[in-house]
């Protein structure tokens, strides 16, 4: 089964960008950048990736991301995940940027996603990897920041394909984001957000119903409410789950509680994604096989992951496809 899913066709739809920044890397932006972090080695630096929760994720996450300056930071940090795409046979990515955590900081919008996106382009030519670019709000900060944000977006909107909400979702509900999400829309942005993760049930009703979302971001905690279950299967709403990083962030204290899996045999149309894989410990294939090594499943089921991602995707419906018979096709030759 090991070979089977390193060789499956996969689509990543929940990957943080700056998630992606390895110790190696960090020590190497840090040095080159003359900026001081608050480790004195890359075991220093893993050793502190043991959270207890999602604000102590977010600490260190932040922290990290001060090494980012210059563009060809951002393209660097970006082309290392996407060399692990290959490794994993990811043949499609929508990446999450949070502009946010590096304007705060004084690193101007146009470097973040310039450096971003020339990784993007050089991926679809060199790799035969497409992408899609979402750009994130942080709900910690206000809604004035968001504002301001989706203003400095408008003149890279041939780059970004959708708007999202990330970070803690504790006293932060979605409808802090309303305007900006309706707004957003007005625009021709697709939406996304967080919830259910940390939060209850009831945030991904609000994020459904105010924000417009066309898919939810973690959303595990549907189990909680069966009628919301129950929505989800009949409107096809999905769920970008991300199992390593829920193991590791408390969501579930063990794998083999999670309900990936269960939400998958009702008709969820649940995918597996990475979230933050250089701080949980794992990018796609090795969420892949933690699931079923704890859960396990047949070929099918796996496969269905696959291909619940291509259908949640933001690709156009001809490439929506080709990417179907291809995972069906390597599902087929292996049952």
């Amino acid at each position: 089964m090991k070979e089977f899913i390193q060789s499956l066709p996969k689509v990543e739809l929940h990957l943080h960008i700056e998630g992606t920044l390895e110790p190696e890397l960090m020590f190497e932006l840090a040095k080159r950048n003359k900026v001081d972090i608050p480790f004195n080695s890359v075991t220093e630096v893993r050793d502190a990736y043991n959270f207890h929760n999602l604000q102590s994720f977010l600490d260190i996450y932040f922290q990290g991301a001060n090494v980012l300056i210059h563009e060809q930071d951002f393209f660097e940090l970006t082309w290392a995940y996407l060399l692990r795409c290959k490794e994993d046979n990811v043949l499609h990515t929508e990446v999450f940027f949070d502009p946010q955590a590096h304007t705060e900081r004084g690193i101007s919008f146009d470097t973040v996603i310039n450096g971003i996106h020339r990784a993007l382009v050089k991926a679809a030519t060199e790799l035969n990897i497409s992408s899609k670019l979402i750009m994130c709000f942080l709900r910690h900060l206000d809604e004035v920041s968001a504002f301001e944000t989706l203003a400095q977006a408008q003149t890279h909107k041939d780059k970004i394909i959708a708007v999202g909400l990330d970070s803690t979702e504790i006293g932060n509900p979605a409808g802090k984001f309303e305007r900006v999400f309706n707004q957003a829309l007005e625009q021709g942005f697709l939406t996304v957000a967080h919830a259910g993760e940390e939060g209850a049930a009831s945030n991904i009703y609000e994020a459904l119903n105010l924000l417009k979302i066309t898919r939810i971001d973690h959303g595990v905690r549907c189990t909680d409410d069966n009628e919301l279950v129950k929505q989800l299967v009949t409107e096809r709403t999905p769920l970008t789950v991300c199992p390593l990083s829920n193991i590791k962030l408390k969501v579930f204290e063990r794998m083999e509680q999670h309900n990936i899996v269960s939400l998958l045999r009702k008709g969820v149309c649940v995918t597996i994604n990475s979230d933050d894989p250089a701080y949980f410990g794992g990018y796609m294939t090795d969420n892949f096989l933690a699931v079923n090594n704890a859960l396990p499943m047949n070929k099918t089921e796996i496969g269905q992951f696959t291909l619940n991602a291509i259908e949640a995707s933001f690709i156009s419906q001809s490439e929506k496809q080709r990417l179907t018979i291809a995972t069906q096709s390597y599902i087929d030759q292996h049952q």
